[in-house]
């Protein structure tokens, strides 16, 4: 049976979202299309080098869509989906390729949406026609949806999302979108979907209002997951700052096992450049109208990562 897991998108791979691309049987389903870079962070809009990493991987999103037979939204934050009115540095629905509204599309209901939300689920709704269903808590083929369950904490703002488990054959994926490990409850349904290979939101320990409390939750829940299932994949949020990457060696030596990155799991050397920013700034200075000429489409991200690549 042909299968395999590639993680398109995330913040160790230099960019918000959690997109990847499975591949089981005849199936080819491509989960949160979408990205998005951090629009401003310590005052400061994307570096181009971003920018350089963000059209990549938009472009492999593109791509990946020729190719997807179904393709999930989780919930319909600007870093999951394609947007009507996407900034210069997200995933626009003009770009997507004409065979996307031939796609078979599961979704997060639009239950308890607000208008931005439901709005952004409408516009998609409307692009695939008959091919959109509400998948809470439905089964097609190789996979199986969850029902909504709590973006971050319970009952946080942050609204809910929906979790797709692949049956690859031998193995069972679980892409639990953005669960940032904050809910117990969510983490107990996760082990007795009894998945493999699980890619999980860590928590967002750069928010510097996430309290003690919710930081040791989001640590046991960690070290559940990790002593639980083979393989434990954990990125978004959690790789924001460099915080991430010594909570993620601190938890994979608590476990005794490697916890993963998505970058580590994908063999690619980490990139955390929104970690980075303020240093690109210093190292990479950028010209004043840069970001306004780049909206315009006057000037292109590569020539920076060029540079830095060299």
């Amino acid at each position: 049976m042909s299968k395999s897991i590639e993680i398109i998108g995330t913040e160790s791979l230099g960019v918000r979202g959690l997109s990847c691309f499975v591949k089981v049987g005849k199936r080819r389903i491509l989960i949160d299309p979408g990205v998005a870079l951090g629009y401003i962070r310590h005052g400061l809009l994307p570096h181009p080098l971003q920018v350089a990493e963000g059209e990549r991987v938009r472009q492999r999103i593109i791509e990946a869509l020729t190719e997807a037979t179904d393709v999930v939204f989780s919930h319909f934050h600007g870093d999951h989906v394609p947007l009507r009115k996407a900034n210069p540095y997200q995933l626009a629905i003009r770009h997507l390729p004409v065979t996307f509204q031939n796609v078979c599309c599961w979704s997060k209901s639009m239950d308890s949406l607000g208008e931005k939300m439901k709005q952004r689920a409408q516009d998609l709704r409307e692009l695939l026609g008959p091919n959109f269903h509400v998948a809470e808590g439905l089964s097609a083929g190789p996979m199986t949806f969850s029902k909504a369950m709590p973006h971050g904490a319970k009952g946080s703002n942050r609204g809910t999302v929906m979790m797709t488990r692949i049956n690859l054959g031998d193995k069972v994926f679980l892409h639990t979108s953005d669960i940032q490990l904050l809910d117990s409850a969510t983490v107990d349904f996760i082990i007795a979907w009894q998945a493999d290979i699980v890619l999980a939101a860590g928590p967002p320990l750069y928010i510097e209002t996430l309290t003690d409390e919710l930081r040791t939750v989001a640590w046991q829940n960690a070290l559940r997951l990790a002593t639980t299932v083979d393989i434990l994949i954990l990125d978004h949020h959690l790789m924001r700052d460099r915080q991430g990457l010594k909570w993620l060696d601190a938890l994979s030596a608590e476990a005794g096992k490697q916890v993963y990155c998505a970058a580590d799991f994908m063999g690619r050397k980490r990139l955390l450049l929104e970690a980075e920013r303020a240093a690109l700034y210093e190292t990479m200075p950028v010209p004043a109208s840069w970001h306004e000429d780049y909206a315009q489409g006057l000037i292109h991200a590569g020539e920076e990562e060029s540079e830095h690549n060299h």
